[in-house]
């Protein structure tokens, strides 16, 4: 497992981003993809059909995405997971301290959501606020209770996959280091090649 600043062995140019709900994963996404010049394509917005049930074309969109040479998007979706992985490069894996950084932030993105009514994917909106008491799928519960998850899931990854080069960021400085360094040299070496 790399940190933030070992080079990368290539420009990677299939990259997937793991993290608990909340952490920053779109937003880490697309500032790779931006980077790599590769498109992003948010995987919430292939998995959600209207009133959050999952879309039937869910697989064959990931499999449309994955056979296509250059891509970065998030992974998640355990139907798609492995899917993603066989095909990926590299995994980023945003490791952020959860009661300090990541919890704060998916609770403000919820609430600034919920109030301005945002839509999300396919007419989607986050529910209610006070939803967080009653439904023990909502959002800021899902996050507290997974939080751990990517502890046993990434280096289970590695195991089963040891082409994937796994970088884990484990602050925001880390994470703004990794692209401006590794990642922008890795991509940089490739352009002059």
């Amino acid at each position: 497992m790399h940190s933030h600043s070992v080079p990368l062995p290539l420009a990677p140019k299939r990259v997937l981003v793991a993290g608990v709900s909340g952490v920053g994963k779109t937003t880490l996404a697309r500032r790779i993809a931006a980077i790599t010049g590769g498109p992003h394509t948010e995987i919430d917005a292939l998995f959600h059909g209207p009133a959050w049930t999952p879309r039937p074309e869910f697989l064959a969109d990931v499999c449309s995405l994955i056979s296509t040479g250059s891509w970065t998007t998030e992974w998640q979706y355990d139907a798609a997971r492995p899917l993603l992985a066989e095909n990926a490069e590299v995994l980023v894996w945003l490791d952020l301290p959860f009661v300090r950084v990541t919890l704060p932030r998916l609770v403000r993105r919820t609430v600034r959501r919920r109030r301005s009514l945002e839509e999300l994917w396919n007419g989607n909106r986050e529910a209610p606020l006070w939803t967080v008491v009653t439904d023990p799928e909502h959002i800021v519960r899902w996050a507290i209770r997974s939080r751990r998850n990517y502890h046993e899931a990434v280096p289970a990854l590695l195991q089963k996959h040891p082409h994937l080069t796994v970088v884990r960021l484990r602050s925001q400085q880390e994470a703004e280091d990794w692209l401006a360094g590794p990642l922008a040299a890795a991509v940089s070496a490739s352009a002059r090649d």
